[in-house]
């Protein structure tokens, strides 16, 4: 690890930690060249699959727009923040352990219906209304009626 004080290549450990969670590492360090101190982390470099738009854009997976957009489906609905966070951990682990490296708009969307639809019907209907784009009042009835 270089040190960010004097550029020096050689610096040593001096303690190791890790989180409570266990799943990032905290490391002190000294420059053998100028003698300061310093702090690094240490944590799992992840990288979730790029998502594919219907129009063939790609961007990056953001866990902070599907809380989103499965919050507006569950506004107002007796639905616990535990339960989202754990809904979200299962799309991701999904994602992850798929080993794609891009992931389509649309399997995307399937994996946050089957969700919501073991954690609250009504906020599975809401998503599924926007999500689907019926065209007509009797493709909204049969999903209704599939529930």
């Amino acid at each position: 690890m270089r040190c960010p004080f004097c550029g020096h290549g050689d610096t040593q450990v001096s303690e190791t930690r890790e989180s409570d969670e266990g799943d990032v590492v905290r490391r002190r360090r000294r420059c053998q060249s100028c003698d300061k101190r310093f702090t690094t982390y240490e944590r799992a470099d992840i990288a979730l699959p790029m998502v594919v738009k219907k129009d063939g854009t790609r961007a990056d997976f953001d866990p902070a727009k599907l809380r989103a957009s499965m919050g507006l489906a569950l506004r107002k609905r007796p639905v616990s923040i535990e339960q989202v966070d754990a809904a979200l951990e299962r799309i991701q682990e999904k994602l992850l352990t798929s080993g794609a490296r891009e992931v389509a708009s649309t399997k995307l969307g399937e994996h946050v219906m089957r969700e919501l639809k073991r954690i609250d019907k009504v906020a599975y209907v809401r998503f599924a209304s926007v999500y689907r784009s019926f065209e007509d009042v009797d493709e909204f009835r049969q999903l209704i009626r599939d529930i």
